[in-house]
């Protein structure tokens, strides 16, 4: 379900949506014997030109927002810091009655049509029809603004399986989390938009026999203590929280990044503490410029030392954590 925001269509608003069902209908124009069964059948596949569209329409809206169960909290969580999951069901819920009335009244006028005998009804069946169904589409015009805004969010939601282990980077910045992916990774790591950062969501896979990995490094919302976080980056987190199987914290003991070490253990411990419950392992970077005492594992990312070291342990902690026969 990684890429379904960008699956959801482009929402109309009430009148964009009228003028779209309307200049269908427009275009309609078919002979029958006499006047009367012109009109008749031109009324009648205009009606059902009107209503098809906008059921059809709204009832895409509805169905492009998936049901999201409990495997997805990762979503759920974002979506809910993003827009508000509640406000969210409860717009869907007004289209998707809006689709249902439309479809009640389009029903309601074919048969007031079909038993009519009178030219001239029948054309003021078909208005008073142009008209209810207006009044009604017209009802959820901020339904369809909010969903239409929440789409254009949503869409910029990373491209994350949440199927696969996956392993969260977390530390300050500057100290080597992208140089590590890249060096984990097969490929370059894949950069997406992020909606609680202005920066960029790095992504990264690697392969061990037939299992597929993923590296994810969130920056803006695990490179500053929980204290110094607002209200929308801490639900944030627990988004990340359901979504991590691993959490690899690296430490700058060489405080080239502008960091102390005091800074960087003490937000170790609020990482800890934000995510407690998920593996954690300590790796401490730049051995390649100075190495300290302490027991944590080594590397250098930028040249690679301790990086194959690093996996190894990666590959060995998910596979306790996430087996192969889980979904």
């Amino acid at each position: 379900m990684s890429d379904w925001g960008r699956r959801i269509p482009t929402i109309l608003n009430s009148q964009e949506l009228l003028d779209k069902a309307f200049h269908k209908a427009s275009k309609v124009n078919l002979r029958g014997t006499n006047t009367l069964d012109t009109v008749k059948k031109t009324s009648l596949a205009k009606v059902s030109a009107t209503g098809d569209i906008l059921n059809s329409t709204l009832m895409k809206y509805v169905r492009a927002f998936p049901s999201l169960d409990k495997r997805e909290e990762f979503y759920s969580e974002l979506i809910d810091v993003l827009v508000g999951m509640d406000d969210l069901k409860k717009s869907l819920g007004a289209i998707g009655w809006c689709a249902r009335r439309c479809n009640d009244l389009q029903r309601d006028y074919l048969r007031r049509i079909r038993g009519s005998k009178d030219a001239s009804f029948i054309e003021r069946l078909r208005r008073e029809y142009y008209g209810r169904v207006s009044s009604v589409v017209r009802q959820i015009g901020k339904d369809l603004e909010f969903v239409g805004e929440s789409r254009n969010k949503l869409r910029k939601l990373p491209e994350i399986d949440t199927s696969i282990p996956t392993v969260v980077i977390a530390g300050f910045p500057n100290v080597g989390k992208s140089q590590l992916i890249q060096k984990l990774s097969n490929a370059r790591p894949a950069i997406a938009s992020y909606p609680f950062t202005t920066k960029g969501v790095e992504i990264g896979h690697f392969e061990h026999r037939w299992r597929t990995y993923q590296i994810v490094d969130t920056p803006g919302l695990l490179d500053r203590p929980l204290e110094e976080r607002n209200p929308i980056e801490r639900q944030a987190i627990l988004a990340i929280k359901y979504l991590a199987d691993l959490i690899i914290f690296l430490l700058d003991p060489t405080e080239t990044s502008g960091y102390s070490m005091e800074q960087q253990v003490h937000l170790l411990g609020s990482v800890s503490e934000s995510l407690s419950g998920i593996p954690l392992i300590e790796v401490e970077n730049k051995v390649d410029i100075s190495d300290s005492n302490s027991s944590r594992a080594k590397i250098s990312a930028l040249e690679g030392l301790g990086v194959e070291e690093l996996r190894t342990a990666i590959i060995e902690c998910l596979s306790k954590v996430k087996e192969p026969s889980d979904p």
